[in-house]
Formats: C-alpha cells, structure tokens, sequence
C-alpha cells in the first residue's frame, strides 16, 4: 500500500520513534511509506517532507489541507497514519475532500473542549496506544467505541535484549524523555527532590535542549542530548527512569525501571503492576486524578537500585505485547478494513464449478459454464489489468498484498475438480496466463453426490485422476486446495464424521503434491463452527465458503466470501462482478 505518516513536532518525541518504526517495518513488508512533520529526527526509510503542523493560524490550515491533497494525488496514497491532533486535524479534512481513507494512532490524553467533542478529526478508525487514552476518548469526548481499537507501542524488540548488570563504582541513574512541558517540569523535580548527586551518577537524555532552569544541575548531572544507541545507555544504567516507550525498552534490556510520567508514578515496574503500568502507558496517560507525591521517589530509588534486574516476567510480558512485529501485523488488519470498508471495494474472488464445450453435457442441478464463455471472462480481465493471485501468495506476502498500489487482483477458484478442468480449462489458463485455485474431492472418481440426489438427480460427470492432479499442479497455473472425501453437508455429520471428511482429504492431496495443501473449500458453502474449527486445526491457512462471512477477506481468513459464476453469467453480468463493489451492492 501507499501510506502517508503525518506527524507535527518541534522535537523528537515518542510519536516520531513509533511512526518511523512502523513506518519503517511495513516498508521492508513492501509498502511504500511517506512522511510529513514539521521536523524529523530518526532515520527512516522512504520520502518525508516538511510541513509546519505547528503553524495553526487559518492561513496555514489551509495551506497544510491543500499541500496534504497535493501529496495524496501526486504519490497516490491510499491510507493517511497521522499521530498527532495538530496533524490530523488538517489530514481528517484532506481525507474528506479526497475520500481517502484515514486512521490517527493517539499517543496521549485529549484535551477536552466543546468544539473537539463535536469534531473528532480521527478519520475512520482512532488507535489508542493503551487503554487509559481509549476510556478517556470514549468518557471525555464521545468518541463511538466501534471507532476505536487499542494498537500499542510497536518495538523492534531484536534491538533491545536482556543484558548482564553493570559493574559501576557509582550506581549511574538514567533518565530519558523530554525536558519541555509537563516531563521537564517532572524530570526538574526529579533532578532537585529526589536524588543524591553525591551517592549517584545522573544521565539525560533528550533531545531537548535544556532551559536555564537546569544550568543549577550542570555540574551535577550528564546532559547527553540525543542518542541514536539507546541500548547501549539503557545497557550501562544501574537504574531507567521513564515513560511509555522508554520504560518499555529499558524492561526489554532488564533494566530496573521507574515508570514516572506525565501522570503517574507507577514505581519500580514489577509483576505486580505490570498490567496497571500498561494501562497508562508506563505512568504517561491516566484517567485518575491523581498528583506525583515526589516525597516517595527517593525511597523508591533505593528499592530499585537494590536489585540488578527488573522481573524476568515483567520482560516477556512486554516482549509479548509490544513486539514490533505483531504490531505492525495488526495495524496492517487495521489498514485493509479501514481501506475496504471506506471505499466499499474488494477484490473479487470467483467461483467456478463445471466447463463444458457441447450441449450434451450440459447439467440439470449442477452449475457449469460454456467454456466459449470462460474465454470471454479471462479476455475481459486480461483487458482490465487484472492479475490472478492464490493463495501462496497470500500467505507468504500476506492478505494485504491484494490492496498493492497500481495493481489490479482477482482470485480465481474452481470447485471439485471435475475432467474438464483439465482438458479444458487448463488450455486457457496457459493461453492466458491466469492461475486458479481448484478444489478437489478425492473420495470418489464422480459427481456422486449430485447423481444420487433424491430429487433431482445429476448426470454423470467424471473427476480429475491423481495423475492429472499431479500434471495440472506441475504446469503451475493451478494450486490446489482441499474439498472433502465425498462432498457432504458438513454440518449435517458428527464432528468425527467431519474430521474424517477433512483430514483424509487434504492428507490424500499433500501425499501426491509432495507439498502443503494451503486452502479448503465447504462444500455447497455449508459450514459449522467445527468445520472452521477442524479447518485451522488440521493446518490449514484459508478456507472459501460461499455467501457467508464478512464482506472483507481478512477479517475472517477461514470464512472466505466467493462470487459464483453460473451458466447465464455473460459478458456484461461478468463484469459486474469483478467491479470490487459487487458484494457491497449485493448485501444492501
């Protein structure tokens, strides 16, 4: 995808490391990410330009909207990431105009006033970085709870690992963050109530340059300014005093950690309050109103400095819920329903079943199609700038690779592996260059479960050999996916009736692929909460149903929507299908 990070800021902040890190994940993932601050500080990947956030007067409002549309026009971006109120005010207005779709990571507590009740700026969906700004978005403001999910600090956790104790002759005191706003007046406080400069040696790092209220400290305390290896500092302090981002890194190396912010003072981070700490982003953000006692700082300091690590559980806790990859996983989730839900578009996946070439097989119950007309299609995609993808690819790229920039993607699917997907369709396939995924049925060498229909029963049609099977997947334009023994009604069969349907079935194709059979198909759509069960259980990536799940791919990977292509679907029909709105206008 095309993403744009908007940030405002004079200095670096923990907004600027979130973004960038983010930013610069989903860049090796194979996005193109684009950036626009007041300033920047942290190497990042990817274009960035400069736009004065800070700068509010009306004049420059209208000038940030119009320089934001002209960045979304000229580098085609499909999603707008800003993370700040200055920047997402004017990308909120940006976003309307150009019906872009929108979503703000919110780093810190609101402010509460009338007119930002009313007019939420967040575009299509607000991201939380902890559970404390969510309760205060939905309590303060009114923010609807169904625009919000909490998305929090991605950290690159390989860069931060558990190190051995230093063996300083005085223990060094770290701390990191701002010294402007609220955070210099708490790290003052700090520097002139709590600690013995005589006793310790005091480490800052910011990237703040101090005012003159700390010239009193100069003699007494290290002013590093800004620190590209963090580790290493974190690594060589006896004690981390910080919030958010900082306290989190610092546990990651198994420093002893104060968590002292902006609004708590949550105290040496242990097992116990772990989870409170979490809630408020390490002391950053709360809804208690609840001031600093500084008079207990000192004696929390000599608690702290009292062991050489912080809890080893403490550390996997926050190694579990801030890894960077898991993160940026989830915010991707967060990208592809936000972007197909706002633009009701996605892309189609298509159900074929029977091919015929002469009248005489044409079906009374079953579907088919005129293999003239599947030409027809495929010419009519080619002509479009469609490409086809399976599901490998989406495994190994992820679902998000269907929303590529500049790319038009359908999924083609074929049920049941009758004989003319070989003789027939193949041919095609090789003339087009299109690939299909198609769904076998293995325990039976015909449409069994359609001759016997008591009804209405079906013609005889005969199903792909093994070594067809084996051929077709060999030419590369097929994948195979899983479609039970003999096609039943799973949810009419026991839960070992379904095992036995599913398991053999897939264990019969990877046997002769050689290979993992990554997607299944419930027959006739029909499933069961045990049949979604034994389809992940059983190692399966995907499953495709019919007119059941949610209108967007990923949102329920084992519960596929597929679009069916019957024998009247002509030319015309055809082409509303794959529009990318067609289930959208279907469910209204």
């Amino acid at each position: 995808m095309n993403i744009l990070m908007a940030l405002s800021q004079l200095e670096v902040t923990g907004a600027e490391v979130y973004a960038t890190t983010v930013g610069n994940e989903l860049t090796k993932r194979g996005h193109h990410v684009f950036y626009v601050s007041d300033t920047f500080t942290k190497p990042h990947y990817g274009l960035s330009f400069s736009l004065l956030f800070n700068k509010r007067s009306i004049p420059h409002r209208f000038w940030h909207i119009a320089y934001l549309i002209f960045l979304i026009k000229r580098h085609k971006v499909q999603i707008v990431h800003a993370h700040s109120r200055a920047s997402s005010w004017s990308c909120h207005i940006a976003c309307k105009i150009t019906g872009t779709p929108m979503v703000t990571t919110i780093h810190g507590r609101q402010p509460v006033h009338s007119s930002r009740k009313k007019f939420h700026a967040m575009g299509n969906k607000a991201m939380p970085v902890c559970e404390a700004i969510y309760h205060q978005l939905i309590d303060d403001l009114n923010v609807p709870a169904e625009t919000l999910e909490i998305s929090r600090n991605g950290i690159d956790t390989s860069n931060y690992q558990w190190v051995n104790a230093p063996r300083n002759i005085r223990k060094v005191i770290t701390i990191i963050g701002r010294l402007s706003g609220p955070k210099g007046d708490i790290c003052y406080r700090l520097l002139d109530e709590c600690i013995d400069f005589e006793k310790y040696v005091v480490n800052i790092i910011t990237g703040t340059i101090a005012d003159t209220r700390f010239d009193k400290f100069k003699n007494k305390v290290n002013f590093f300014g800004y620190v590209e290896d963090m580790p290493a500092m974190l690594a060589s302090a006896d004690l981390v005093i910080g919030a958010g981002r900082v306290a989190m890194e610092s546990i990651l190396c198994g420093r002893p950690t104060l968590a002292i912010g902006e609004a708590l003072n949550i105290g040496l981070v242990t097992p116990a309050n772990i989870t409170h700490a979490m809630t408020t982003n390490f002391g950053d953000i709360s809804n208690e109103d609840r001031a600093i006692n500084f008079s207990e700082i000192p004696a929390q300091i000599n608690m702290a400095l009292s062991t050489a690590h912080c809890n080893e559980s403490a550390t996997e806790k926050v190694r579990q819920n801030y890894d960077l990859q898991n993160i940026v996983s989830h915010i991707e989730d967060i990208y592809q329903s936000v972007y197909i839900h706002t633009k009701q578009r996605e892309i189609p996946v298509l159900m074929y079943h029977r091919f015929i070439d002469k009248d005489i097989d044409k079906g009374t119950i079953g579907p088919y199609l005129d293999i003239k007309m599947f030409e027809k299609h495929l010419k009519l995609l080619k002509r479009l700038n469609f490409e086809t993808l399976t599901f490998s690819d989406l495994k190994g790229k992820g679902m998000i690779l269907r929303l590529e920039a500049g790319r038009r993607y359908c999924i083609i699917t074929v049920d049941d592996g009758f004989k003319d997907s070989h003789t027939l369709m193949l041919p095609l396939l090789k003339k087009h260059n299109f690939k299909v995924v198609l769904y076998v049925v293995t325990g039976v060498d015909f449409n069994k479960w359609d001759v016997n229909h008591p009804n209405t029963p079906e013609k005889r049609f005969e199903l792909i050999t093994a070594q067809e099977i084996k051929d077709m997947a060999n030419s590369g334009y097929i994948e195979f996916g899983g479609h039970t023994l003999t096609h039943p009604y799973l949810d009419t069969l026991s839960l070992d009736e379904q095992h036995r349907e599913i398991a053999e079935n897939k264990k019969e194709l990877e046997a002769l692929l050689g290979q993992p059979v990554l997607s299944f198909a419930y027959p006739y759509g029909n499933w069961n909460e045990d049949s979604k069960r034994l389809a992940k259980e059983l190692g399966y990536d995907f499953a495709v149903a019919t007119n059941s799940g949610p209108l967007a791919l990923h949102e329920d990977p084992y519960l596929i929507r597929r679009i069916g292509v019957f024998s009247g679907t002509d030319v015309l029909s055809f082409a509303r299908k794959i529009t990318g709105g067609y289930l959208f206008r279907k469910r209204k």
